[in-house]
């Protein structure tokens, strides 16, 4: 399960282990910025895990050469919308990781605990899945629709009695830069990381 976040993934791992399927949390997300936000998010998702003897792996020795790589593939798309090619390529960088995991450590299948937000394009995010398991014939992504039968608030009443970090931006530099001038033209306070937990 590749995880961007325990907010997120919260219900996806309740529910994967509701239906007795044994996973791996796979936590690989340069895209996330400043490193604070990216620790934050990290940690809370390991002690999720812990917390059910969920195996969790994240990728932190390749996160300062791999930011600058997501940079460098985002360059010409700093001001592309939110669910724009940006995304997409962002999407694609995490996904091939995961893939390449799966596929040199033996697991059959992986999914993503993206797709469950409704900020999110599920289209997309499932287009990024199946593009980056096809070069491994041992390999399927799994497009299973976690915002269904009560998924989404399912999501947030996990976030709230677990007093999860409350996100407000999706993780990348220009969504906290885009979100803050929205909340600069509707008279708020810039985004404070770490501060708002959900509950």
């Amino acid at each position: 399960l590749h995880s961007c976040c325990a907010p997120c993934s919260g219900e996806v791992m309740e529910a994967m282990l509701a239906s007795g399927i044994d996973y791996t949390i796979y936590f690989y997300n340069p895209n996330i910025h400043p490193l604070k936000e990216y620790m934050l998010r990290k940690e809370e998702n390991m002690r999720f895990a812990d917390k059910f003897g969920i195996p969790f792996i994240d990728k932190d020795d390749d996160y300062e050469n791999d930011r600058k790589e997501w940079f460098a593939k985002a360059k010409g798309m700093e001001f592309e919308p939110e669910r724009g090619i940006r995304c997409t390529m962002c999407f694609d960088m995490r996904f091939e990781k995961a893939a390449q995991y799966a596929h040199e450590n033996g697991f059959p299948v992986f999914t993503s605990s993206l797709g469950i937000s409704r900020w999110k394009d599920m289209k997309q995010i499932n287009g990024c899945g199946h593009r980056a398991a096809e070069p491994y014939d041992d390999l399927v992504y799994w497009d299973f629709n976690w915002r269904k039968g009560g998924g989404s608030a399912r999501m947030i009443e996990i976030s709230k009695r677990e007093h999860f970090y409350q996100q407000e931006y999706c993780g990348c530099a220009y969504s906290l830069r885009d979100s803050n001038a929205h909340r600069k033209s509707q008279g708020r306070i810039p985004i404070k990381l770490g501060v708002l937990y959900y509950g």
